[in-house]
């Protein structure tokens, strides 16, 4: 769910090597930069920032809860543009392992510091991994759950985190895994907190996963002045604005930029509107506007894709309303629902050919090496008349216009996200190609943030979800344990195959790099073929509008994870 806000081409996969990285300053070369002025960044329509520490909740879980993460908090382990482990925005100066696959050693680039002065230390990393080993343990009964629970073995694949010294971290698994599996997806989830500011209940860890929580959406609360990030935030209004300062204590590239400010945007006109004004200098071009680009003249339009996939979720649950779980397991409603997904004709009416086809847990834009090119040929093609077939065989029958099997109907309503025109248009064809197959969908609005909170935990509460997103890759290696295994975190849909678990537990296992991508392409064809509680539908990009005197945005946006660098931006006159 997360990532989704977030060009450049993803180069060769030049996996890390131990101890390589590159320092390499983003900087836009040819020009001097100018220090002050303000960048008003717009926020997705309706959409609030509303979790603040550094390591988010399962029911805040998004794009934009983590790019405010990024603002603040350096996370341990950074990947640059070309892949490899870089020490521009991350604490680590390298990572070192042993060819099993069970010990990892982090060392800290000890230039770090809290913006209170004291150093990052390997204590600080320690404390961070305790809050999310305690946020993924299950049956246990804490105030909140770790969105990346499963992702990187966590926690069942995690033995130790130990200190050694100050600067160093020394990591052990409970078997061997695939070093650069266990870095990107596992490392790559801790982003440090000061110990020495969070940590209110040394010997009590329910009491202290109730005071995170307590503070996560209070973002004047004194504990998040103490940052390692460019940018502290500074002030807010609620459904307004939140405001960010530069950080001046930050050890890496301080902000040009005097003022930081997210935007909140009532709807896909608004935001148009405070683009054309001037009022927004970096935001978005609503697909509804698409055709309208030519309107602003003062700006700059650069569509960006990050890696990821974007899908609706379905409940599989047998706690589903009405049953539906039960019509959702059977693979061929699965089927019928993707080939009543018009890709070609959503992509060409709805985003005038600025988006790109999707068909399994890994879209085609990006280029990337970790895409499978066997599924350049979709096995779902759009096609309603061979869904209903689908269906009829097994054992469907038309009923007054739904679809009928055992006195249940094929009839289920969609929660939405509300607020763009064409979210809106998407979801109407959806619902009117599924109605030709005999599928009724019933489209309910809801806020983005609503719909993204469901979750297995209250299975009997909605049936489909589509917040017109997906699934973003935090990390360069796509793999779908946090989202397919059983019982992991982001398996919203409940979904359960021994076959899936069997072959993302192969990606994770230590390999060369041919064998690496012969696991991940099995995993992604049986994802394509298998529909795992998703039906996927076009990758988006962000179609990125920014003024012409707003400097080095789409130069330093990093598609490997969306990250965007807003301390590296600057105003010109």
């Amino acid at each position: 769910m997360r990532r989704l806000l977030l060009a450049g081409t993803l180069a060769s996969v030049a996996l890390v090597a131990a101890g390589c990285g590159t320092n390499a300053t983003l900087v836009n070369a040819g020009r001097d930069p100018a220090s002050g002025g303000t960048a008003v960044v717009a926020l997705p329509v309706q959409t609030s920032p509303n979790w603040f520490f550094p390591l988010l909740s399962l029911q805040a879980d998004s794009t934009i809860n983590t790019e405010i993460t990024e603002f603040s908090y350096l996370p341990l382990v950074y990947f640059g543009p070309t892949n490899r482990l870089s020490t521009y925005y991350g604490l680590a100066s390298s990572v070192t392992y042993n060819s099993a696959g069970t010990r990892f050693v982090v060392h800290i680039n000890p230039k770090y510091h809290w913006s209170n002065g004291k150093p990052v230390t390997a204590s600080d990393v320690v404390f961070t991994y305790d809050i999310m080993r305690a946020g993924s343990l299950p049956n246990v009964n804490y105030a909140w759950t770790f969105a990346g629970q499963g992702s990187g073995g966590m926690p069942t694949d995690w033995k130790s985190v130990t200190a050694d010294g100050p600067h160093t971290v020394v990591i052990t698994t409970t078997k061997p895994v695939n070093q650069q599996w266990f870095i990107r997806n596992g490392i790559g989830e801790i982003i440090p907190v000061p110990k020495a500011v969070w940590d209110r209940y040394p010997t009590n860890m329910k009491k202290e996963m109730a005071f995170i929580n307590s503070v996560a959406n209070s973002p004047n609360n004194t504990v998040y002045q103490v940052v390692d990030g460019p940018w502290k935030f500074h002030s807010m209004a609620a459904n307004d604005y939140w405001e960010y300062v530069p950080n001046t204590h930050f050890d890496g590239h301080k902000a040009y930029l005097h003022k930081l400010i997210l935007q909140y945007e009532t709807s896909d006109a608004t935001e148009f509107e405070a683009l054309k004004e001037g009022t927004v200098n970096y935001g978005y071009l609503p697909a509804s506007f698409l055709g309208d680009v030519n309107q602003l003249p003062n700006d700059v339009f650069k569509p960006e894709y990050s890696l990821g996939f974007n899908y609706i979720q379905l409940n599989l649950s047998p706690k589903a309303p009405h049953d539906i779980g039960k019509a959702f397991s059977e693979l061929a409603v699965r089927q019928a629902l993707q080939m009543g997904v018009d890709q070609p004709g959503i992509i060409k009416t709805i985003y005038h050919g600025y988006a790109a086809m999707d068909d399994t847990t890994l879209a085609t834009e990006p280029p990337n090496p970790f895409f499978d090119p066997a599924l350049k040929t979709p096995p779902y093609p759009f096609n309603p008349k061979k869904g209903k077939e689908i269906l009829e065989k097994a054992g469907w029958h038309m009923v007054n216009g739904v679809m009928t099997k055992d006195g249940m109907k094929l009839e289920f309503t969609m929660y939405c996200a509300s607020g763009s025109h064409s979210y809106d248009d998407v979801d109407q064809l959806l619902k009117q190609d599924w109605a030709q197959e005999g599928i009724i969908a019933n489209i309910v609005y809801q806020p983005f943030d609503t719909v993204i909170s469901y979750s297995t935990t209250d299975a009997n509460k909605w049936q489909a979800l589509n917040w017109n997103g997906g699934w973003g890759y935090a990390s360069a290696y796509p793999s779908g344990g946090v989202l397919f295994l059983t019982n992991a975190a982001e398996n919203s849909g409940d979904y359960s195959s021994k076959t899936m678990n069997q072959l993302i537990e192969e990606t994770y296992q230590p390999a060369n790099y041919k064998n690496t991508l012969r696991h991940m392409y099995a995993y992604e064809e049986y994802a394509a073929k298998q529909l795992p509680a998703v039906i996927y539908i076009p990758e988006v990009p962000t179609y990125t509008v920014h003024a012409k005197n707003l400097h080095n945005t789409i130069r330093t946006y990093n598609e490997i994870g969306g990250w965007i660098f807003p301390n590296e931006w600057w105003v010109s006159n």
